[in-house]
């Protein structure tokens, strides 16, 4: 089957997608986006999250068929997304979320930092002054091995606080 939907801002075609293909593969493998990280295949680890229609979900449990018609944003993505909501606000190279990451010292050896990048942007999105107990929620089924999560969430507080909620930076 031929799906056409979205990927950050453009409009992209996968011909001969069979049925049990996941959108992680079709990404990945057909689309050139190796940013969603191919993990556990089972949705357990949040290394593949996208965000479908502006939701996260693990990229792995979605077939590639459920995404005809529809928006996906991948960490590729994430600096246009983040462009397209602020407008002439937004003047970085990358998103605010990413940047927050970079300067928290939130980057271990990132596998997991797609996934938690894409799933704070969401969060931030939608609640731009999130508690430790919001960002905790938002970023559950994201696991990461390399640290104690203490740097991520530093990164995510960073993160809102320079979205223009006027709290003061933390780091």
């Amino acid at each position: 089957m031929r799906v056409t939907f979205t990927v950050n801002g453009r409009r992209h075609e996968a011909d001969d997608v069979w049925e049990g293909e996941s959108l992680l593969y079709v990404l990945r493998e057909r689309m050139g986006l190796p940013g969603s990280k191919n993990a556990c295949e089972q949705g357990e680890c949040g290394s593949c999250t996208v965000r479908l229609d502006g939701e996260s979900v693990c990229s792995c449990l979605v077939a590639a068929g459920q995404a005809e018609g529809r928006e996906v944003v991948t960490v590729e993505g994430l600096a246009a997304y983040a462009k397209e909501r602020a407008g002439s606000a937004h003047t970085g190279g990358l998103a605010p979320v990413q940047q927050a990451f970079l300067d928290a010292g939130a980057v271990q050896c990132g596998f997991c930092t797609p996934g938690l990048l894409v799933a704070a942007d969401e969060l931030i999105e939608r609640n731009p002054q999130p508690s430790d107990a919001d960002i905790r929620e938002a970023l559950s089924g994201n696991l990461c091995r390399c640290t104690g999560y203490e740097k991520i969430m530093d990164a995510v507080r960073l993160a809102a606080a320079r979205t223009g909620d006027g709290a003061p930076e933390v780091v």
